[in-house]
């Protein structure tokens, strides 16, 4: 490498230009000829910093290099510098990196002051000898070529600029004078983009090598933009639509033509009819989620209508339910709490020849005394105070279906005693009115008291007891059938990571033993909100319960265990969003090396050992 940078410093030598090679590392000029330390004011250039040159235009240079870096090679004039001395430059500078030494930049310094003086005397020596008849015809030509084109421009109703290589405005005709609210004069030879395009709408700032516009005088590319802003003189943005032409001069890339119109207004309407499509989408799609839950959990419900179990117990029910359901006889059903009384309830009316009739639920304990009369027997406006309108009871909504009257014990001894006249009589009275409506329905009732306790507490009349208790069923505690555990656990655990949209987890054989052995005081109810709780906190492969006091033995000390593979999955995810948070850039103060606080060069090797492609950031 080092006979090759001998090599390059003898071939800089032989140049007529300025050239340099420059370090960024050491910010130094590591080579240099004759042309260059005089442009310069040094004899020895790499004396000194190479920064010392470029007074305020650090960050423009870098990012000069950063072009140069991606696409090969580059040139600017946009950098400022000045010599030794402090004489400002006018340069143009053209660079590409060493490939046998990445860090190590040639770079060639023309001086633009000396090539406009060579030029302006050629072009005079050339008019000179043309003779000046010839220039006042091509002068007469050409202002009425301009004066033509400019009333073209002028009549065109979207907005026209011209750009020159530099990003200086060349022209701007009188439409995009008016969109804009600038003057020509305001325009004229100075950096448009820093006028009207040098921030997006949000406020960040827009760097004049991301613009379209840029890339069509630098990159001989066309971009048509629908959306993006300008700003008026006033500091109004207005939104436009623009396309960016590159033009030339006798083939030599000279600058670049836009094209624009104000489509603010357009926009505006689009947004506002947007919004009313957007609102009319969310109402759509807020009913069909309203839809989608309620079928999810009328599917719910149903599906915890479905009596799980094979032990004996559970075998005499479903036999009684069989024998019972198709008749109209008024079924007591006893049992603990939370042992399935409200499910057998639904089961018998499923099979009854009235299942195509609402089954209404009452649970008596859930309203005040008060009020409990109104929402059994309903109501006609005016029948006490607060009583606003006619309000049918549950006894009448019941009419052609079932009444389950859950936790009967609760009802006031009055209420029972005027629920047996209308169960008998079959007729009921609104609170307020005198007129009876016939009642046909089927009365299932559930109690926690086994009968002769109702009896003996008084919490349920003798007369109304005889009346429910024709066909009495009784629903035993989980602990006294464990045999069903197991097809109960499975069954609710599907139920579960069905509704939670979760991937079912394997229950082990010590899992379902400490199920078995559990005494389940909540019962089936209880076995339920643990399945979901368990659901829901497992986040591997094996269902993780919580029983009583909610410990869990052997959870904490595995929960953030990981595999060698799974911290490698980790660390891959980790770096692919540095990358798609920089947009790929990995080296640099911005780049995804420092986001991470490691050095590029260690982040390059794990890209290529993870095999991580540019497809999986972009």
């Amino acid at each position: 490498m080092l006979d090759t940078l001998r090599d390059i410093d003898s071939i800089l030598r032989h140049l007529p230009e300025a050239a340099v090679l420059l370090d960024t590392r050491r910010d130094r000029i590591t080579a240099a000829n004759e042309a260059a330390r005089s442009l310069l004011g040094t004899d020895d250039p790499g004396a000194v910093p190479f920064t010392r040159f470029l007074p305020g235009a650090l960050a423009d240079f870098i990012v000069f290099l950063e072009e140069v870096q991606h696409r090969g090679s580059g040139w600017t004039r946009a950098v400022a510098m000045a010599s030794a001395t402090g004489t400002k430059l006018h340069c143009e500078l053209h660079a590409r990196f060493m490939a046998e030494a990445p860090h190590v930049a040639l770079i060639l310094l023309l001086d633009l002051d000396e090539l406009q003086r060579r030029a302006e005397k050629t072009e005079a020596a050339e008019l000179f000898r043309s003779g000046i008849d010839s220039w006042k015809s091509a002068h007469s030509f050409f202002s009425e070529l301009e004066r033509q084109n400019q009333l073209i421009l002028n009549a065109a109703g979207e907005g026209i600029y011209g750009v020159n290589a530099e990003g200086k405005t060349t022209f701007v005709n009188r439409a995009a004078q008016e969109m804009l609210g600038w003057s020509a004069d305001d325009l004229l030879g100075h950096d448009i983009h820093t006028k009207i395009h040098h921030h997006h709408v949000n406020g960040d700032h827009y760097p004049a090598h991301d613009c379209p516009i840029y890339r069509s005088f630098r990159f001989e590319q066309v971009h048509r933009i629908e959306d993006e802003v300008f700003w008026r003189k006033d500091g109004k943005p207005i939104r436009v639509e623009y396309v960016s032409t590159p033009i030339y001069d006798q083939q030599v890339l000279a600058g670049a033509v836009v094209i624009f119109r104000d489509i603010t207004e357009r926009k505006e309407n689009e947004r506002k009819l947007r919004e009313a499509l957007e609102q009319v989408a969310e109402l759509r799609d807020r009913l069909e989620q309203e839809n989608a839950y309620l079928q999810e959990t009328i599917t719910s419900e149903r599906a915890h209508l479905d009596i799980v179990g094979q032990s004996p117990a559970i075998v005499q029910l479903l036999e009684k339910i069989a024998l019972v359901a198709d008749t109209d006889a008024t079924v007591l059903i006893t049992g603990e709490t939370g042992t399935g009384k409200a499910l057998v309830a639904s089961a018998i009316h499923k099979e009854s020849a009235r299942r195509r009739r609402p089954l209404i639920q009452f649970k008596c304990g859930s309203v005040s005394p008060d009020a409990i009369e109104a929402e059994l027997f309903g109501q006609i406006r005016g029948a006490f105070p607060g009583a606003l309108r006619d309000k049918p009871g549950k006894l009448e909504l019941a009419h052609g279906g079932t009444l389950f009257l859950d936790d009967v014990e609760e009802l006031p001894p009055e209420v029972q005693g005027r629920l047996l006249n209308a169960l008998q009589t079959r007729s009921v009275t609104r609170l307020g009115d005198t007129r009876s409506k016939i009642l046909d329905i089927r009365v299932i009732a559930a109690t926690t008291l086994a009968p002769q306790q109702a009896l003996k507490t008084g919490r349920i009349r003798e007369d109304l007891l005889f009346h429910l208790n024709v066909f009495p069923i009784h629903c035993m505690p989980l602990r006294e059938r464990p045999a069903d555990i197991p097809l109960l656990a499975a069954h609710l655990l599907d139920l579960a990571c069905r509704r939670f949209n979760r991937t079912v987890p394997a229950i082990t054989q010590g899992t379902m033993r400490r199920l078995m052995d559990y005494d389940w005081p909540g019962n089936v109810r209880e076995l339920r909100n643990v399945i979901e709780r368990a659901a829901i906190v497992s986040q591997g492969p094996k269902l993780i319960v919580e029983l009583g006091g909610g410990e869990t033995p052997g959870a904490d000390q595995h929960a953030t265990v990981r595999t060698d593979a799974e911290m490698q999955q980790l660390i891959r995810a980790n770096i692919v969003e540095a990358l798609r948070e920089t947009g790929g850039r990995v080296s640099g103060g911005d780049g995804a090396a420092a986001l991470l606080g490691m050095k590029p060069t260690t982040l390059y090797s794990r890209i290529r050992a993870l095999g991580i492609g540019d497809d999986e950031w972009q």
